[in-house]
């Protein structure tokens, strides 16, 4: 069940409600009883954490844009720098 947060906007007195998506919307402020309660707008409450599952699941699928990895894609790429550290270098 998601955590609303109301505001009066009489008194100013804010409140979270746990409620489910099926509930009446509250009106009435408990503080001072007045009905100008109101809903507020507030960032959802969970957070991407990690490597994040579109960089590492779906990276190499072409359906979603990214290239298919290829057994030429695992080779090493050719020496570059011929300082003598690669075996074709020495």
């Amino acid at each position: 069940m998601p955590i609303y947060a109301y505001r009066c906007s009489a008194c100013g007195h804010e409140r979270e409600v746990l409620q489910k998506l099926s509930d009446a919307l509250l009106t009435t402020c408990p503080e001072c009883q007045g009905e100008t309660l109101s809903k507020q707008l507030t960032a959802p409450g969970f957070q991407l954490k990690g490597n994040g599952w579109y960089a590492t699941d779906f990276k190499g699928c072409p359906a979603t844009g990214g290239e298919a990895k290829s057994e030429a894609a695992a080779e090493p790429p050719p020496c570059q720098g011929g300082s003598g550290a690669c075996p074709s270098c020495a």
